[in-house]
């Protein structure tokens, strides 16, 4: 399966955008299936996007270099939908975790482990200074040391930095509402032989038309793919 998939990354990446919610509901989601298709379009993937969580029974679930949980919410994939998960992902699958994609699956312990860190809490929507940690990385080495960004900024109920790899960081001084101190906000990760690459940006509509932030998904999807 790693071999199938290693090729598939070199040829033609094909993206699945799962964005299924059984919780809150984010407006945005329409916006990212759109932008990621344009990713698509404009870079030769293949992406399919899907709220039907059966696929993850699939054997074919292996055809897709990567995975994108695209702000999914609460409790979205069955017991045995989950074991499909585990097996594609520790084979050499990829992952991308977009902003509620950590509000999701809390009583699914290798979840938890593979996205990194749990949603606690937010403040209000508002411009917060993000500090780049990682400048070789692809999806951050174009971004300025400090990025200004206005969205919705996650408080996670334990901080990730010791189980993952850190890109990027909330100077909480920037805005009102931080409560960690340490604030990881991107992160990479592996799990068995796969990659995974989250990013708790992309609450709101207009981030969608972001084009640093769009580079950085796609670098993302690009480096999970490998």
């Amino acid at each position: 399966m790693l071999t199938s998939l290693a090729a598939l990354a070199l040829v033609r990446p094909s993206v699945l955008v799962f964005s299924k919610t059984s919780a809150f509901r984010h407006d945005s989601i329409p916006a990212g299936v759109a932008a990621i298709r344009q990713l698509g379009a404009a870079t030769g993937w293949r992406v399919e996007a899907t709220e039907n969580s059966s696929i993850f029974l699939k054997s074919d679930l292996s055809k897709f270099s990567c995975v994108i949980f695209l702000s999914t919410t609460g409790d979205v994939l069955t017991a045995r939908e989950q074991t499909g998960f585990e097996k594609y992902l520790e084979a050499g699958g990829g992952m991308v975790g977009i902003h509620a994609a950590a509000d999701c699956e809390y009583d699914w312990p290798w979840y938890g482990r593979t996205i990194g860190a749990y949603f606690k809490s937010h403040p209000r929507i508002q411009k917060a200074k993000i500090v780049i940690e990682d400048r070789n990385h692809p999806s951050t080495k174009f971004l300025p040391k400090t990025w200004e960004v206005e969205d919705e900024w996650y408080n996670f109920q334990s901080n990730p930095r010791s189980k993952v790899h850190v890109l990027a960081s909330l100077d909480e001084k920037s805005y009102e509402g931080g409560d960690m101190g340490d604030h990881p906000i991107m992160w990479t990760n592996t799990v068995g032989k796969g990659r995974v690459w989250y990013t708790n940006l992309g609450h709101r509509t207009e981030t969608w038309s972001n084009p640093d932030f769009l580079r950085s998904v796609r670098e993302g999807i690009r480096w999970v793919s490998q």
